[in-house]
């Protein structure tokens, strides 16, 4: 069951003034219209980039590791090919 009374709405005296036309806030950040925009598209690439290479020398690090322990010390004939020589 309720206890205490109802609140009763009042209303505005006549005298009492209303907020009119609210303004509109524009955005936080206002650009210029002829300002150029960066593409995203090369910080991607050159994340990639730098992916690509870790990843080519981590796979390089383990092959030969890979290699010292196949052949226990033991050389082998056939090498690895770390550079190609062209022959003209």
């Amino acid at each position: 069951m309720a206890q205490g009374k109802l609140k009763v709405k009042t209303k505005l005296p006549p005298s009492a003034k209303t907020k009119s036309g609210k303004q509109k806030k524009g955005p936080a950040i206002q650009r210029r219209g002829n300002a150029p925009i960066k593409s995203k598209n090369a910080k991607f690439k050159e994340v990639h980039k730098l992916k690509k290479i870790i990843t080519k020398t981590v796979n390089n690090a383990i092959e030969d590791e890979l290699r010292e322990k196949a052949l226990e010390g033991k050389k082998s004939l056939t090498k690895k090919d770390k550079q190609t020589v062209k022959k003209s």
